[in-house]
């Protein structure tokens, strides 16, 4: 007991101090991000831009399609360029040509000439003119002269202009993305600000931009910085070191005697009460959401070749790929997290023996709220893209353009009810079990305390407005992917997954409260500040640079020991046979561990380095270790949970188990297939191209479009077709729960709940 005191001691002190520092480091990044001009203008004051033009910019980018539609400082989809590198190139290549005609007299320019004007446009583009008291920026006429033609280039490209019709293809755009002139005009201004921002020397600093000197630009001399290889060189001495300490630690700790799993199954004499058997429908949902995602993936995908049409069928005129992307992004976060809200619904009534009162009205009335918000949200974020309703309808109804959080501000604030709901009903359905004493009682109330991280956290995605600056949207929407999704959904997942084995018989109480609450703390010890690997080029202070690559390394640590033990954890659930009922559910949570470590572990460190990813941020790279990520350890992390909650809700002898064999091992094969013999080998042909000529050759037509890159995303098509396969099989498992027998009640085997509140 003093033990498990002073480890919830430990994870209360971790927890303040961490979010102390990220709330403070969260201060530093607004104090410093890069200023929004009133006016760029030259020093004969002609303005090219406004600082209202460079804010409505922002609006009408996300209103087109955002972070679904190319990526600005490197955050979003990988077919349409990195504007704010695009944008860069362009205006240094503009430049060189207009100093160059200046110099030469129309002649042919020798190697002494064209080192000059190479250094006279990288001072030019480096040194800070922006003026704190006027707020204006001043370039010179040839700049200007070289960034009006680079916006002319960008109102073409988001209008109609028909010379422009194959780029638009390659970049999977749809004609007309903005149709009103004034926000192409804006357009240009914020991808000129982006820009700006990526290649002028902070105040004060040399050879060093407001987004560390990323995207990678030979041309204005835009190179690693100092900071971002001596922190890289640091974090992997410390993930050395950490994995060397966890490994010693693991091996001299005096084991445990394993426990015993009893001679029959514990649950076998289920009777399921009213709001457990109301989590039917979700589970249902959930599979049907899955499948939609896997179709939207498939369309997304091939819009990497043909970027208007699918295997020449016209599609993009009603499903463009800004659509298609957003509903694969955004469907994949639904299902995952409906399977975790369902299953913390089912078990808070076995876990305490009672039901509250009215618990089922309440359950399928969360049910239907979600389904209004999941359909809903779908529905006008398809219109508005596609309708072009401008910013206002996508930020508060339609698609904010920001990647896993695209909903409009209507639907989250809906969603945020629900979720807070969500912790009610759990909360009321687990308080007796929390008030009675029980050596389960610790990993009852991890499971309570993540469940109110889950609601109360999702806030966060309530945090930014429509004028609020781009760097500021950054970090608060990584606090929603990562902390919410990565860290609160793990934590409760986890603990629910301890009190199920726990209950199996497969883990002792006792160890797996200790275990539960050591996890965490080392868990969120590099997880909350390892946040801040996401925004080491997005307009931050350096010292995110140093926190975020020392606690993004820390956070890989104990996934080291993950797969371990799932392997042992599967090993003892083969001690009994009954156990034989639970195969697929375990080896869902073995795969996750199989995951952690390869998905979130090692693709995530290959990534998350500053050094590595000054090269690879928004290359497909990172595609790789997020769909080994997502679907690896959290998809099938939701798909374990759900098996495990069927086995419950309906009779045996209903249940298909050969349909899961091929489900099992059609997803794992399909999806290690899809990430390895495509997704990895194209983030490491575009590395290259980035490290040798910069991140705008590696998002480029030449690169994207390129024979290499074009036969690597064919060769999806074998793991795709598997894991379709795959997913087919769990689908047609759960039809055949509903079959006739099924649907009239088929008798369910009695389920001990102590007692039910009337």
């Amino acid at each position: 007991m003093k033990t498990n005191s002073r480890l919830w001691r430990w994870l209360g002190l971790i927890f303040v101090l961490s979010f102390g520092a990220l709330g403070y480091l969260g201060w530093q990044i607004y104090l410093f991000a890069p200023p929004i001009p009133k006016s760029v203008a030259t020093a004969q004051g002609d303005v090219l831009f406004t600082g209202e033009q460079i804010q409505r910019g922002q609006q009408a980018w996300m209103a087109a399609g955002g972070q679904q539609l190319g990526t600005v400082w490197g955050h979003g989809s990988y077919v349409a360029p990195d504007w704010s590198a695009d944008w860069l190139h362009r205006e240094a290549v503009a430049l060189q040509k207009i100093r160059a005609a200046q110099h030469s007299g129309g002649q042919a320019l020798g190697d002494d000439a064209r080192a000059v004007v190479d250094a006279q446009v990288r001072t030019e583009m480096r040194r800070n003119t922006y003026d704190e008291a006027s707020g204006a920026v001043k370039v010179s006429s040839e700049r200007a002269q070289a960034i009006r033609e680079v916006a002319s280039h960008y109102e073409a490209l988001f209008g109609s202009d028909a010379s422009l019709a194959a780029l638009r293809e390659q970049y999977a755009m749809v004609e007309g993305a903005l149709p009103e002139q004034a926000d192409r005009q804006a357009l240009a201004a914020f991808f000129f600000w982006s820009s700006w921002a990526a290649s002028t020397d902070r105040p004060g600093e040399t050879g060093l931009s407001y987004t560390s000197n990323w995207p990678h630009e030979p041309l204005v001399g835009n190179t690693m910085s100092t900071s971002a290889a001596m922190w890289s060189m640091v974090s992997i001495i410390l993930l050395l070191a950490g994995i060397a300490a966890m490994l010693w630690l693991h091996g001299r700790d005096q084991h445990e005697e394993e426990a015993q799993p009893p001679k029959a199954d514990p649950f076998l004499g289920l009777k399921a009460t009213p709001s457990m058997k109301a989590t039917r429908k979700y589970f249902f949902v959930v599979i049907g959401l899955m499948l939609l995602q896997i179709a939207m993936g498939a369309i997304t995908a091939h819009y990497a070749v043909e970027g208007q049409a699918f295997f020449g069928i016209p599609l993009a005129e009603v499903l463009p790929y800004v659509t298609s992307r957003t509903i694969h992004t955004q469907v994949g976060i639904f299902w995952i997290a409906t399977a975790w809200l369902a299953t913390g619904l089912y078990i808070a009534p076995l876990l305490s023996g009672r039901e509250p009162r009215l618990q089922k009205l309440g359950v399928d009335a969360l049910f239907w709220a979600l389904i209004v918000v999941v359909l809903g949200s779908t529905l006008t974020g398809w219109l508005g893209t596609l309708q072009h309703r401008g910013t206002d309808f996508s930020f508060w109804l339609g698609n904010q353009g920001l990647e896993f959080t695209s909903m409009g501000r209507v639907w989250q604030l809906l969603l945020f009810v629900g979720l807070l709901f969500w912790v009610f009903l759990l909360g009321r359905a687990l308080w007796p079990a929390l008030k009675r004493p029980s050596e389960s009682r610790g990993l009852i109330a991890m499971v309570f305390l993540s469940a109110t991280c889950i609601g109360g956290f999702y806030a966060t995605s309530l945090t930014w407005g429509q004028h609020t600056h781009y760097s500021m949207i950054e970090y608060w929407r990584w606090w929603l992917v990562h902390l919410w999704v990565e860290g609160f959904f793990e934590v409760f997942a986890t603990a629910v997954i301890a009190l199920i084995f726990t209950n199996l018989g497969l883990v002792r109480p006792a160890s797996a409260n200790r275990a539960i609450v050591a996890e965490t703390i080392v868990f969120l010890f590099g997880g909350i500040l390892g946040t801040l690997h996401h925004l080491y080029f997005t307009g931050t202070p350096t010292s995110v640079i140093a926190v975020g690559a020392v606690f993004s390394a820390l956070e890989v640590v104990p996934l080291t020991l993950i797969g371990l033990e799932a392997m042992q954890t599967y090993r003892r659930s083969r001690s009994v046979p009954w156990l034989d009922a639970y195969k697929w559910p375990i080896l869902c949570f073995v795969a996750v561990g199989f995951w952690n470590t390869v998905g979130a572990g090692l693709l995530g460190f290959a990534i998350n380095p500053p050094a590595a990813l000054y090269y690879v941020q928004g290359l497909n790279m990172t595609a790789a270790h997020g769909h080994a990520a997502l679907f690896g350890v959290y998809g099938m992390l939701g798909i374990g949970l759900m098996l495990f909650c069927l086995r419950g809700l309906f009779e045996r002898s209903l249940h298909a188990d050969r349909l899961l064999k091929p489900a099992f091992w059609g997803l794992n094969a399909g999806l290690a297939m899809m990430v390895f013999l495509s997704l990895l080998p194209a983030g490491v042909y575009q590395a290259w191209a980035s490290i040798s000529k910069g991140l705008w050759y590696a998002r480029s037509p030449e690169v994207i479009h390129s024979t290499v890159m074009e036969t690597l995303v064919w060769l999806r098509v074998p793991g795709d077709v598997v894991f379709a396969a795959g997913s087919v099989c769990l689908a047609l498992y759960a039809w055949r729960l509903l079959r006739p027998a099924a649907r009239r009640g088929a008798p369910v085997p009695p389920l001990p709940v102590a007692a039910v509140e009337r």
